[in-house]
């Protein structure tokens, strides 16, 4: 689910959202990425191997960004969990320090694709390793290099000057008209139609039939996630949506879509779409529990418990089901059980980004 807002204390503290984190205001990331957990304070996973890691949401919060981003970055190799349950991953500290030099490259104006494309030159082991010398990396304008002792070398390993002049940054640029984001899709019926989502000049992001380039699944799902990162979740679900009328039924798709949906404040739509995401895969946990946070906001507060019931019996050591069950319990007008869930969670993530109000919210009911 979406995660905390600039002011994660408003709201009344009998309400769903105030224990659980509040749905985030559209923005981009910060200029200068917000700093980390010190090292230090991070050691080796305890025995139940998930305390003191973070989950996509947890990771998406410290750093600022979309959670669309963090799986954008899980799905090129760039961010490498730790460990996965099923659909749920965990990540430990050196992969936020990752993420921290990633979204460093985002502020600076690069998009998702762009960043994978160029990571990918910089170094012989591809995207992947380069983003594991994230620190060694220096962005000039939209042109990366890599610092080797005291030389800077770029794609391929090219010497580069340390200057960057107007003339080879407005090179490196594509017209708006032009911008690799048109892609054709098939019709569901396997007909010749097609779907194509553009970038017009203007630099709005539409539907429209046309004959273009074939899109692979991979590259549809990295437009949303660009999309949903620039803030563009119309044109994000709708990229989803062509990808699931081009292939059919997808567990996964239909969770992301959900996710744009309830971002765009569409409860009930995004209820349906998480539901056709458990129909498809029942071990979809995070489906499951962002299906019982929409349920609880709808007012359907049995089924929402019941949902994330489900989800603690299948994975017991989930922090966020704790957290979203808290939450539920509150607006139930069960502070007792809450607290339960609220300190089960602090067990399992005392660095959340959540921790602080978790604590706050227990002393409140205390």
């Amino acid at each position: 689910m979406p995660s905390v807002t600039d002011d994660p204390l408003a709201g009344h503290p009998g309400t769903v959202a105030a224990a659980r984190p509040p749905r985030k205001q559209p923005r981009r990331p910060a200029t200068q990425p917000p700093l980390l957990p010190a090292a230090e304070s991070w050691g080796a996973p305890t025995p139940d191997g998930v305390r003191r890691l973070y989950t996509p949401a947890m990771m998406a919060d410290v750093l600022s960004v979309s959670v669309a981003a963090v799986r954008h970055w899980v799905r090129g190799g760039l961010l490498v969990p730790l460990k996965r349950a099923g659909s749920i991953e965990w990540f430990d500290f050196p992969q936020l320090v990752i993420g921290r030099q990633l979204v460093r490259l985002h502020s600076g104006g690069l998009s998702l694709r762009a960043i994978d494309a160029r990571l990918q030159g910089l170094s012989p082991g591809g995207a992947a390793e380069a983003a594991r010398m994230g620190e060694r990396i220096i962005a000039d304008g939209l042109r990366l290099s890599i610092r080797r002792g005291n030389e800077l070398l770029g794609a391929g390993g090219q010497r580069q000057f340390a200057f960057y002049t107007a003339e080879l940054a407005a090179a490196d640029e594509l017209p708006a008209d032009i911008l690799p984001v048109a892609h054709r899709l098939p019709s569901a019926d396997g007909g010749t139609g097609s779907v194509l989502i553009q970038l017009d000049p203007a630099g709005r992001n539409r539907l429209r039939d046309d004959s273009l380039e074939l899109a692979t699944t991979g590259s549809l799902l990295d437009l949303a996630a660009d999309l949903e990162a620039a803030g563009e979740y119309v044109e994000a679900a709708e990229a989803l949506r062509a990808l699931l009328q081009a292939e059919g039924p997808s567990a996964e798709v239909s969770f992301m879509l959900a996710e744009l949906l309830y971002r765009l404040n569409d409860l009930t739509a995004a209820r349906e779409r998480y539901y056709a995401a458990v129909e498809l895969d029942q071990n979809h946990l995070e489906a499951r529990s962002s299906l019982g946070c929409v349920l609880a906001e709808l007012g359907e507060h049995e089924l929402a418990v019941a949902a994330l019931e489900g989800v603690l019996r299948q994975q017991p050591d989930y922090a966020d089901a704790h957290w979203h069950m808290a939450g539920v319990l509150f607006d139930m007008e069960l502070p007792a059980d809450a607290s339960r869930h609220l300190r089960a969670f602090l067990a399992l993530a005392p660095e959340s980004p959540w921790a602080d109000l978790a604590r706050q919210r227990l002393a409140d009911t205390h």
